[in-house]
């Protein structure tokens, strides 16, 4: 599908894809049980913790810096290998000051892969492979989860949280240290400005970057928290609900990146956030336990179609921008993901319904900006 040399950094990215959603997925698939039975944890201290695990998101802006001294490539690597050492150590610190501790560390880790991954596949791939690429990722991503919340579906009942994360974190870090010694990179890249980046004619990118940032931590930070507090899922039910959910994903997000190079980034844009409207509004309203976990499967469907916003940028440009615009991008994307879980857990605690409520309208004002794409993509 691609020229040798790009398919050299598809590999790379695969196996750094596996190792990163390994880690998520299977601390995201434990962690809110382990909040409630071990750490003794409340709404408000969920929110932190998940405004925290922000906070490296938003410090993606340091990226730029540290290419200074290192590859991009060779920094995704060691940021995989950060990951899995926070996700290892999460079950031997079961209180709010050390799960935000491990929490720091895993997200430096899982944020700063992203912006890279972000970074190499823009400047690796032409704009009509980028979305079929970002497709496949996200689909590998998908049945990686399933794998993970398989193992975990059925060894939760047999070995304790502790011993869970620390074979995760050790998996993950495995897999990070073997692309250490790859090089997937192409000698005739454009150069990346290794300063910060911030152009006037990109800013619809950082509008709707800011609010895919919003809408996404409404979406992780309460969700799953939802169906557990309020609905009293179970460890094995929210597994088997995550290994069900990636299944679907696993199918339609390469088709995903079809459609954005078929239909266009506005329209496939405005498909989610125009969903996600009633989404949120069920998830406030709703009090049947499987409606509100069927809005939770079509919720992580739409979450996939933030790729246009990325494919959106690629199209519009210059070339040596990609990097410190990634950056930059995902420092904004996390501005509200920092300030809105706090926000959202002290007004959780007041009623739980305000927080979606929030989700559905940033929606809305998400689904009116989208409709600018076509007008800047022409500019």
């Amino acid at each position: 599908m691609f020229k040798t040399e790009s398919t050299k950094m598809y590999i790379f990215l695969m196996i750094l894809t596996i190792a990163a959603f390994s880690g998520l997925q299977g601390w995201r698939t434990i962690f809110n049980n382990f909040a409630v039975e071990t750490a003794n944890l409340n709404g408000f201290n969920i929110g932190v913790i998940q405004s925290v695990r922000e906070v490296p998101g938003f410090l993606a802006l340091l990226v730029i810096y540290i290419l200074l001294f290192i590859s991009e490539h060779r920094l995704a690597s060691l940021s995989i290998i950060l990951l899995g050492i926070g996700i290892g150590m999460t079950g031997f610190l079961p209180t709010f000051q050390g799960v935000i501790f491990t929490t720091i560390l895993m997200s430096f880790g899982f944020h700063y892969y992203e912006t890279l991954n972000q970074s190499l596949t823009l400047q690796y791939f032409t704009t009509s492979e980028a979305p079929v690429v970002f497709g496949k990722l996200r689909s590998l991503a998908a049945i990686t989860s399933i794998g993970i919340g398989v193992v975990i579906f059925f060894v939760v009942n047999f070995l304790t949280y502790k011993t869970i994360f620390l074979f995760a974190g050790v998996f993950v870090a495995s897999l990070g240290f073997i692309t250490v010694f790859m090089d997937p990179t192409k000698k005739d890249m454009p150069a990346q400005h290794k300063k910060m980046v911030f152009r006037k004619k990109y800013w619809l990118f950082y509008v709707l970057t800011f609010f895919a940032g919003a809408r996404r931590q409404i979406f992780v930070a309460f969700s799953v928290f939802l169906l557990v507090k309020r609905f009293d899922y179970s460890v094995t039910t929210v597994t088997a609900l995550f290994v069900f959910n990636n299944l679907i994903n696993f199918f339609i997000s390469p088709q995903i990146g079809k459609a954005v190079n078929r239909f266009g980034e506005r329209k496939v844009l405005s498909l989610e956030y125009g969903s996600l409207i009633v989404i949120f509004l069920v998830y406030a309203f709703s009090d049947s336990k499987i409606l509100v976990g069927i809005m939770y499967i079509l919720d992580h469907i739409f979450f996939n179609f933030a790729l246009a916003i990325r494919t959106f940028f690629q199209k519009m440009a210059a070339p040596g921008d990609i990097a410190p615009s990634m950056a930059v991008g995902f420092t904004i994307n996390h501005i509200a993901a920092v300030i809105l879980p706090v926000f959202g857990g002290i007004l959780w605690i007041y009623n739980y319904k305000i927080p979606f409520i929030m989700g559905s309208i940033l929606s809305l004002m998400s689904f009116a900006f989208v409709q600018l794409i076509d007008r800047e993509v022409a500019k």
